[in-house]
């Protein structure tokens, strides 16, 4: 199963900038005027690239294989058997084999944690003010659940509780045994078990982002040259 986690904010506002950008870049088209033209166009060129790397590329794709991290100018794929370590302070770290990548998002700002904590005494006294009514105990047990628990934790979750069905499915296959004997003697041969260890994280750099980019610089060229 696909998941994919990013901020609902910067996809909203990211989402209304990109509207705006597309309305202003028509009336520029309809009524260009030369050089001005092509000045406002480069600005809305190089904001809007900066708001689609910023806003809108950003997110962690969590799949059955791996976690696709999507930072703003990179791409870090993290095979799921191979993730050592996920910890989440103002980001979430992923470290695997010696490298470790930080998300862009989800982020936790010192308000959400805070908000979280209310959250969770909340949970633990069953409401937030005596006036409150009582919760039930499938509502009790979802607050307990998420009590103290920003965005970010959630995630960071899903991702190392992924890993580790697929850290023990990777060592039942490795530890597979042949269903007949592999001499006389009557013992079994282990399978192979396929390459040593699972794969590394992989870090590329993002042709959307690299292609966001050259367009706006090729906006500013024009303009300069106009």
């Amino acid at each position: 199963m696909k998941q994919v986690f990013r901020s609902r904010t910067a996809l909203v506002l990211g989402w209304i900038w990109m509207a705006f950008a597309a309305f202003n870049a028509v009336d520029l088209i309809v009524r260009y005027s030369g050089p001005s033209s092509l000045v406002a166009a480069a600005v809305l060129g190089v904001l809007t690239a900066l708001v689609f790397i910023a806003c809108l590329r950003p997110a962690v794709i969590l799949t059955e294989d791996g976690v696709l991290v999507r930072n703003p100018l990179r791409n870090a794929s993290v095979p799921l058997a191979g993730v050592d370590e996920v910890v989440v302070s103002h980001s979430i770290k992923i470290t695997s084999g010696g490298e470790s990548v930080r998300c862009w998002t989800p982020q936790t700002s010192a308000r959400e944690r805070a908000a979280a904590v209310r959250r969770g005494t909340s949970a633990n006294t069953g409401g937030r003010h005596k006036t409150e009514p009582t919760r039930s105990k499938g509502e009790q047990a979802a607050a307990e659940a998420l009590a103290g628990k920003t965005h970010a934790d959630w995630v960071a979750e899903q991702i190392t509780e992924r890993a580790e069905v697929a850290k023990r499915a990777a060592v039942r296959n490795a530890g597979r045994v042949t269903a007949e004997p592999a001499d006389g003697t009557g013992t079994r041969a282990a399978e192979p078990a396929g390459p040593a260890g699972p794969a590394a994280m992989k870090v590329t750099w993002a042709p959307s982002a690299l292609a966001a980019l050259l367009a706006a610089a090729a906006l500013v060229i024009a303009a300069i040259l106009a």
